[in-house]
């Protein structure tokens, strides 16, 4: 009987490149690595960046990809910031529950958003692409001609308590991020709606001549993405305590890395949360690293690049190498047949 590993073997060479990362910045960087307020400071950026980089990975799971979870993230937390900086400043019950709705408000944005983008890529047949670089520039201009490019600041310790307080010493961000990422890996690996995603971005034609209604699939993953984003987006604007329409403009190059450094397949059809929140904590340990190095984060940028141009290449590579060995049989080479049965 086959035994089934615990971890995959993905996730065995993530451990094992974070393993030789805290190894090696640890000699050359030392002490300071290890500080409480160094590992609270990762602790407390990786958050965003994870909420964004699994609405990220849903897209890539149905062989799609959004554009716009950055642009939601900031529109939805403005939204937010507006309702809360206009509601009555009561510190009772109904001021708690005001607050609570004017957060469900944002993520009701959100999820809209993601309705538009699943509407047009499942009924008009737009490539994701395309779609979401629409809506993305779209909400973009919108946050920034109603905001004029502005700040909307001060906001209640409910708000502030959920970007900034400890629970039990570990930061509520990351207690957030580690509640979303559960369900979220659970739906994905044991729910019918998870294996209609990976059905979907392995063979979409497939699914569809199966009897499937793919476009209903198509819109409701594009609405998880965008709650998702959407929660990225408050996390950041408690975070800050402010919401404005450029925030965390330089982590959409980093989410597509993170997917795809933690095994989710470019094209769809396969990937783990687990492999996700390891590349996570390699990118954060990376980019504190060089911080702490003094190093520019342009370096660390142009690192995550070809990172990612790598992994790409990496990937096309595996896919070609089996095919050309199965294509060359023992008794042929690569120039032409040498046998007499393959001759005949």
């Amino acid at each position: 009987m086959r035994r089934i590993p615990l971890v995959s073997a993905t996730n065995r060479v993530l451990l094992v490149l974070f393993a030789g990362l805290v190894l090696l910045f640890g000699t050359v960087i030392g002490t300071p690595l290890f500080r409480l307020g160094t590992l609270r400071a990762m602790a407390l950026q990786v958050p965003q960046l994870g909420l964004l980089s699994l609405a990220m990975m849903i897209a890539l799971l149905s062989g799609g990809l959004d554009l716009s979870i950055i642009a939601v993230a900031d529109f939805s937390a403005l939204v937010s910031a507006f309702l809360l900086t206009n509601i009555p400043a009561d510190p009772g019950g109904l001021g708690i529950l005001l607050q609570v709705l004017c957060l469900l408000a944002g993520l009701l944005v959100a999820a809209t958003i993601g309705a538009i983008n699943g509407v047009i890529i499942a009924y008009l047949d737009v490539s994701p692409i395309l779609t979401t670089l629409g809506t993305m520039t779209m909400i973009k201009g919108l946050s920034v001609g109603l905001t004029h490019g502005g700040v909307i600041s001060g906001f209640p310790p409910l708000v502030l308590f959920l970007g900034n307080a400890n629970l039990l010493g570990v930061p509520v961000p990351l207690v957030i991020l580690l509640l979303v990422a559960w369900p979220v890996a659970v739906m994905l690996n044991r729910s019918p709606f998870g294996n209609l995603i990976a059905m979907i971005g392995s063979n979409i034609a497939a699914v569809r001549y199966s009897g499937v209604d793919t476009r209903w699939v198509l819109i409701r993953i594009y609405v998880l993405s965008g709650l998702l984003a959407g929660l990225a987006g408050i996390i950041m604007m408690a975070r800050f305590n402010s919401a404005n329409a450029a925030y965390g403009e330089s982590f959409l190059l980093v989410t597509v890395l993170a997917a795809v450094l933690g095994g989710v397949d470019p094209s769809g059809g396969f990937g783990k949360v687990s492999g996700l929140l390891i590349a996570l904590a390699i990118l954060q340990l990376i980019s504190t690293g060089f911080n702490l190095l003094g190093l520019s984060e342009f370096l660390t940028l142009t690192i995550w690049g070809v990172t990612l141009v790598s992994i790409a290449g990496l990937g096309v590579l595996r896919q070609r190498l089996p095919s050309r060995r199965r294509a060359i049989s023992p008794g042929q080479t690569s120039s032409g047949p040498i046998s007499p049965r393959a001759e005949r």
